[in-house]
């Protein structure tokens, strides 16, 4: 079953003082506070009916980041 979140080390103790660092962890720091969003991420990902096989996928706060870093910095999925 897909996780809805993993604890990873921050990114931000190094690159901080870098300007999109600082943008960052504001958007970060947004995320953390507002947590419910990662419930309605999690509802959209999850598939009922389908079988729990295979390989487990991201999880859903690292799709939900993923995909406001690629909106947000105007990413192609190949640069993401």
């Amino acid at each position: 079953m897909r996780q809805e979140r993993t604890v990873q080390a921050s990114v931000f103790d190094l690159f901080a003082e870098h300007e999109i660092g600082r943008e960052l962890k504001a958007m970060s720091q947004w995320l953390d506070e507002h947590r419910d969003l990662l419930g309605l991420v999690t509802r959209d990902l999850r598939r009922h009916g389908l079988k729990e096989t295979g390989r487990e996928g991201l999880p859903a706060e690292a799709v939900l980041r993923c995909a406001l870093l690629k909106q947000h910095r105007q990413l192609s999925y190949q640069e993401l």
